[in-house]
């Protein structure tokens, strides 16, 4: 299968992980539309999504387009833009969210009961409800056409596992005080594996992706502040590409093939061939 000719959509796309899935959609032939919050801001970071944003804008098969996902008119706007460029939407790969870093010091002990309401509400109000915002107009292109894929990135330290006797395990990395980021992607794991019943009829798949630790934006400060934590050395990180594989299988999904389904990335690639951990260390 081939994602040749195929209009994707990555919300996040400057950095990281989001600028691998843009990198490995077009490098397949597909046109990709990349929305990230601005792609003209300043830090060591940001120069980067500059200097990519000016080489997808000489892309004939690339729109970089600045975009809010918690802004409906900007959303609006974006899929405007999107149809008015390709003329459809195959594929969206949900990836943008807001990072536990954004709203707490990474070697800062904060614990669930010294949080505020509003740290709960701010991140809800991007990771899930802002993907929520993006799907909701997205998908109608998919709809209208009956054929599609949505992809949304989560994560899976907010997932349960069956340990036995009707007993579920959560709470997997207890030590890295990622709350509330960990509820909000729990939450928007939950949502995506019932939109993929909801939306199967319509020939439209959906699926969750859960990345492993990856180099990207703020890693380095969020590793030091988690063995501040935990007092153990941090398990080893992979890089951004990692997850491209498997975005590339699930882009051509349908929902006779896969839909409603929980992939953690880097099982899956080394169970179909793309190697494991050895492979995609980044250290």
């Amino acid at each position: 299968m081939s994602v040749a000719g195929k209009v994707v959509v990555v919300t996040g796309g400057a950095r990281g992980m989001g600028r691998a899935y843009v990198d490995g959609f077009l490098g397949k032939g597909a046109k990709v539309v990349a929305l990230d919050m601005s792609w003209k801001t300043t830090g060591l970071s940001a120069d980067r999504a500059d200097e990519f944003g000016s080489y997808l804008q000489g892309h004939d098969d690339a729109l970089t387009l600045t975009c809010d996902i918690t802004d409906s008119e900007q959303i609006q706007e974006a899929l405007a833009e999107t149809l008015k460029r390709f003329g459809a939407v195959d594929v969206l790969v949900n990836n943008a969210n807001l990072l536990p870093s954004s709203q707490f010091p990474p070697t800062g002990d904060i614990k669930i009961l010294d949080t505020a309401d509003s740290d709960w509400e701010e991140a809800f109000r991007v990771s899930l409800f802002g993907t929520l915002k993006v799907t909701r107009a997205f998908i109608k292109p998919m709809l209208d056409q009956r054929s599609g894929s949505i992809i949304a990135v989560s994560s899976g330290g907010g997932n349960t596992a069956p340990v036995g006797d009707g007993i579920s395990w959560t709470a997997r990395r207890p030590y890295s005080r990622e709350m509330p980021y960990q509820s909000a992607k729990a939450a928007v794991t939950a949502l995506f594996c019932y939109l993929a019943d909801e939306v199967k009829d319509q020939n439209v798949a959906v699926n969750v992706i859960n990345p492993t630790g990856a180099v990207t934006t703020g890693w380095e400060e969020k590793v030091r502040g988690r063995q501040v934590l935990s007092g153990e050395r941090p398990r080893p990180a992979a890089r951004p590409e990692h997850v491209v594989p498997l975005a590339l299988y699930l882009a051509e999904q349908n929902p006779s093939t896969a839909t409603g389904r929980v992939f953690d990335t880097i099982p899956w690639n080394e169970a179909n061939g793309f190697g494991g951990m050895d492979v995609w260390a980044a250290n």
